[in-house]
């Protein structure tokens, strides 16, 4: 079974793609920042599905260590088959008056590393002539939700241009774009999410499933749950005035305002 490198494995979604991976005997690559609690799951990971799990610690807001795992995926030994790009994090702040710098780290895991990435695995996938790239996106990117949409839609339409350039090589692209996802995402971001109500949230299970079935079927957008189907569909036909006023919501918490950011990554 082929080997899958996942970004953001420690938690969230990346967590559940490292246990489903696993239990489907993939080897699995598991990065992210936090050390102890890769080794924690690479050690559970193996114990429960009997295969064999790496820990590469890095900090993908960093290049230097994006570059580190883009090695990993170049390397002919133990030959990465499917990337995972999961790694993100959400700004619990306006743009105008945030911080700058905080928005640049933003900009740095969930575009750049995703560039990095991607151009690290497809070379080393078309010349073996088989692999999968997963990257993972949200219904955010169809909205106008602050930086996270613009991140998340140059995630998906990064991802449909190299899914038409891997035409005919044997390797995939897969933009995975959910909604709202019970994990710990908003809460380690600060986001108050209160206000919404269960009907738009979707788990992690049904959400990583999904994601995998469409790789595996070679589909290049996949959108998790009828619902958030619908949602998309409906804010790719209306006037973009209309979804500029849809993708802003704003509720007032604790005298001031929270933007809309939705779940799609670790």
């Amino acid at each position: 079974m082929a080997t899958a490198l996942i970004t953001g494995a420690s938690a969230g979604l990346g967590l559940e793609f490292a246990w489903q991976l696993a239990t489907a005997k993939h080897d699995v690559v598991l990065v992210a920042r936090n050390e102890e609690r890769l080794r924690r799951l690479a050690a559970q990971l193996e114990a429960a599905a009997g295969i064999r799990a790496e820990v590469l610690v890095a900090d993908l807001s960093v290049r230097a260590d994006v570059e580190r795992v883009a090695d990993r995926l170049r390397a002919t030994e133990r030959p990465i088959g499917l990337l995972v790009n999961n790694a993100g994090l959400g700004l619990n702040q306006r743009f105008v008056t945030g911080d700058l710098a905080r928005e640049e780290t933003a900009l740095a895991l969930m575009v750049t590393a995703v560039m990095v990435l991607s151009h690290a695995a497809a070379g080393a996938m078309v010349e073996r002539g088989r692999g999968a790239i997963l990257n993972v996106a949200s219904v955010a990117a169809l909205l106008t939700s602050g930086t996270y949409s613009a991140h998340k839609a140059w995630v998906r339409v990064f991802t449909e241009s190299l899914a038409v350039e891997l035409r005919g090589t044997g390797v995939t692209a897969t933009s995975l774009n959910p909604g709202f996802v019970h994990t710990e995402f908003h809460a380690r971001g600060e986001i108050d999410m209160t206000a919404y109500p269960e009907v738009a949230w979707l788990n992690a299970e049904d959400v990583v499933a999904t994601g995998l079935a469409d790789v595996r079927r070679g589909a290049v957008l996949s959108t998790p749950s009828l619902r958030y189907r619908a949602l998309s569909a409906a804010a790719r036909i209306a006037p973009r005035s209309a979804v500029r006023a849809f993708g802003r919501y704003r509720r007032a918490y604790q005298g001031q305002e929270v933007e809309l950011v939705t779940d799609a990554t670790d």
